[in-house]
């Protein structure tokens, strides 16, 4: 789409929005059929920061619409931004549908001049993760439900996997999402370490916390380094803003939803996003804790979930390796890597490797959400301001330890154990 060329696009409202199933055959279908039409449903959900979201139900069937704008919404039209996005989202659960299906919401439709995908409504009792950590409920499979999300689809997506050739071709066909990845550069691996008019944080307590990013040279090296790999490092088909907030739960079904930053990049940013995220979780919850509950069992669950969940991740991700190191990946050719003593030494170097990754991209990620634009409900919605900052503090400091001395971790065992000392600062 070139731009300023709209395409016949217009942002859909509940009315039009109706005209347009009408006309679009398979939606039609899975709302039951014509005669269900004039019995609908529509409510619009979108409490993201960049797109229309509409839940369509009628008495035999559902599914939801999200429709992406030309600008950030929580910004306004003075934040331009490609629609192209919701090419790339539609493009991404494709794929990443197509190798976990159990985690993967189904894509029904697809129309690109009207940048609206049609999907599966992940129905009652299936709640966003982040607000069910909020809340303290524990998810049992949790951990095991994400390590196999994450291993499949970067796993597969991979030169471990592929040829060179095919690798190279979907990443060309996935470089044109362009703006988004700029959009994760600026906020994530830029304005944190810089004055930015869009930055924030929890005023006056944690000013001088902000000033101290900003001024912390070792920080700045380290970032760089993290942002070079991120722009430079086609490793695999990432989510790309893999946030408690992009996971909807029940206590028996994960599924990962809003896939628009989609793009090859280092896997470790994805499993940072998520690790780090329930972290943050972790260090918000003496803000929700009660006379009655003081948190203390669910922030060991919290914990317990990030250890097992970068475990079990670790222990699929090299089965499959295992699985198909006779098979087309190139990039450790089977009569090179034949002899198991070698295959083992390659694997070892590669998941420490993939480990010091995901840590680092975790803490980049943890502190953009404290002391940059966006941040997290955890957070937000400790709604006395100094205990808030309390917190926030406590996970900042953990966040920039984390990427300043990630190499020093070997497992996830220690980090987990920083993690507790870091609570009592």
């Amino acid at each position: 789409m070139e731009p300023g060329d709209n395409g016949g696009f217009h942002p859909l409202d509940e009315k039009s929005l109706v005209e347009y199933i009408k006309s679009t055959p398979v939606l039609v279908s899975r709302l039951g059929g014509e005669a269900e039409l004039h019995h609908l449903t529509i409510k619009e959900v979108g409490d993201g920061n960049l797109n229309f979201v509409y839940i369509v139900t009628s008495p035999r069937g559902s599914f939801v619409a999200k429709q992406a704008l030309p600008y950030i919404r929580c910004v306004g039209d003075s934040w331009p931004m490609t629609r192209d996005r919701a090419h790339f989202e539609a493009l991404t659960l494709k794929e990443h549908g197509r190798l976990c299906p159990e985690h993967t919401p189904e894509v029904y439709h697809f129309d690109r001049p009207m940048s609206m995908i049609g999907m599966r409504y992940l129905e009652p009792p299936h709640i966003i993760l982040r607000k069910g950590l909020i809340a303290g409920i524990e998810y049992p499979l949790l951990a095991r439900h994400m390590s196999d999300y994450m291993a499949k689809t970067l796993f597969f997506t991979s030169l471990l996997y592929h040829s060179t050739a095919d690798h190279k071709k979907a990443v060309a066909e996935f470089c044109g999402n362009v703006e988004m990845c700029r959009l994760t550069e600026q906020v994530v691996f830029s304005d944190p370490y810089r004055i930015s008019n869009i930055n924030r944080w929890t005023s006056p307590y944690l000013d001088q916390d902000a000033r101290s990013v900003r001024e912390d040279n070792e920080l700045k090296v380290q970032i760089a380094e993290l942002k070079s790999m991120f722009c430079e490092r086609a490793q695999a088909l990432i989510h790309g803003d893999l946030h408690t907030g992009s996971v909807m739960v029940t206590t028996d079904s994960t599924q990962v939803i809003d896939p628009e930053f989609g793009f090859y990049a280092p896997m470790g940013f994805d499993i940072g996003a998520f690790l780090g995220n329930l972290i943050l979780a972790y260090f918000s919850q003496e803000g929700h804790a009660t006379e009655t509950n003081d948190r203390k069992a669910y922030k060991d669950w919290i914990l317990n979930t990030t250890e097992e969940t970068w475990s079990l991740f670790e222990k699929k991700f090299l089965s499959l390796w295992d699985l198909h190191k006779n098979g087309n990946g190139e990039a450790y050719l089977p009569d090179i890597y034949n002899n198991p003593e070698v295959l083992h030494m390659a694997q070892k170097k590669y998941m420490a490797n993939l480990f010091h990754d995901s840590l680092g991209f975790g803490a980049a990620k943890m502190i953009r959400r404290i002391v940059g634009i966006a941040h997290v409900e955890d957070f937000e919605s400790i709604k006395d301001e100094s205990r808030r900052a309390i917190c926030e503090r406590r996970a900042l400091n953990f966040a920039k330890l984390l990427l300043k001395e990630r190499q020093k971790f070997d497992t996830i065992g220690q980090v987990i154990t920083a993690i507790k000392e870091g609570s009592v600062q």
